[in-house]
């Protein structure tokens, strides 16, 4: 069953409405096709306008949907000859960070992304995204591999944080997440990052840091989620949607900031609706940014990757 969010409770009423019309039998003097047809560009219509004026806070929303493709679905449908990769050589592996080798449109490359898994099982298996030291570290071993090899990397982002448990403290989780940006900055091949669902704090800037970042158009990416930065600021999680507005967490507004650089546009509804149109849409994006940056040398690629990072923010001081 379709898992729908508040906000969406009155397009839920229309197509209950025409499941409900397409488990009948015609009644005499009722045409079900024409009522169906009626009922579909009436959702058709709700959909345009209610995505058309998200807050900030149903973006949220929609990027923690849980029918949005995660990184095993874009890994799936993205890279062939896929061999994960697994372990960070030091204390175990960590499964809420994917990666391995593979092939993206027949070039050989080395794929990377936080995995919130899609039901109660994987979820815990994957720790819902939250990725403790062994997974950055585990990240950074993958990313220095692909630069031994002169392979082009591909991260996915999808995650509300690292794992900020006792247990992460104890094995060095901030050292791991700042040696895993220092590995995405100093690597010498390509590498794109692609906020899919939710990037949250140095959890996901430690597979992000690279020279082009693509967003979904309702995917999130914020220095702290909008419950977290609400508790610090009101001692209130029920002002996360206020919080949600001034963090300018939406692809929009990261655009404008020049935060991110490129806003792949979503299917009617989210990527939710149509999974296989999103990814499809990600990969296209994907290959022209890779297209732009394969003639470009190592050390050129590491001084623009480092410019970049180090303008963001330039005009707002000024």
């Amino acid at each position: 069953m379709r898992h729908f969010l508040d906000f969406e409770k009155p397009i839920a009423e229309l197509e209950g409405k025409i499941e409900e019309l397409r488990r009948m039998s015609e009644p005499e003097g009722v045409n079900i096709a024409e009522e169906v047809a009626r009922l579909t560009i009436a959702v058709d219509r709700q959909l345009r306008a209610t995505y058309a004026k998200l807050t900030p806070w149903q973006k949220t929303q929609v990027a923690r949907h849980p029918d949005r493709p995660k990184t095993k679905d874009y890994i799936a449908s993205l890279i062939t000859d896929f061999t994960p990769l697994a372990g960070d050589r030091a204390f175990g592996d960590d499964a809420a960070i994917q990666g391995g080798m593979g092939r993206f449109r027949g070039r050989s490359v080395v794929v990377l992304g936080t995995e919130k898994g899609a039901d109660t099982e994987s979820r815990v298996k994957h720790n819902f995204g939250m990725a403790r030291p062994e997974g950055y570290r585990k990240a950074r071993r993958l990313i220095e591999l692909a630069g031994r090899f002169g392979l082009p990397i591909l991260t996915f982002v999808d995650t509300s944080g690292a794992f900020p448990g006792i247990d992460a403290e104890a094995r060095g989780q901030a050292e791991a997440i700042a040696r895993s940006i220092e590995a995405c900055l100093e690597a010498p091949v390509p590498l794109i990052s692609t906020i899919i669902g939710e990037g949250g704090s140095g959890g996901a800037i430690a597979l992000a840091a690279g020279d082009r970042t693509l967003m979904l158009e309702h995917a999130v990416y914020s220095v702290i989620s909008p419950e977290g930065c609400a508790m610090i600021l009101w001692r209130d999680a029920a002002q996360a949607s206020t919080a949600a507005e001034a963090l300018r967490l939406t692809a929009d507004d990261l655009k404008k900031l020049r935060i991110i650089d490129t806003v792949i546009p979503e299917p009617l509804g989210g990527a939710q609706r149509d999974p296989a149109a999103t990814v499809a849409a990600v990969g296209a994006s994907i290959a022209e940014t890779l297209a732009l940056l394969s003639t470009s040398d190592p050390a050129a690629l590491k001084l623009r990757r480092r410019q970049k990072f180090l303008d963001m923010g330039r005009e707002a001081i000024v």
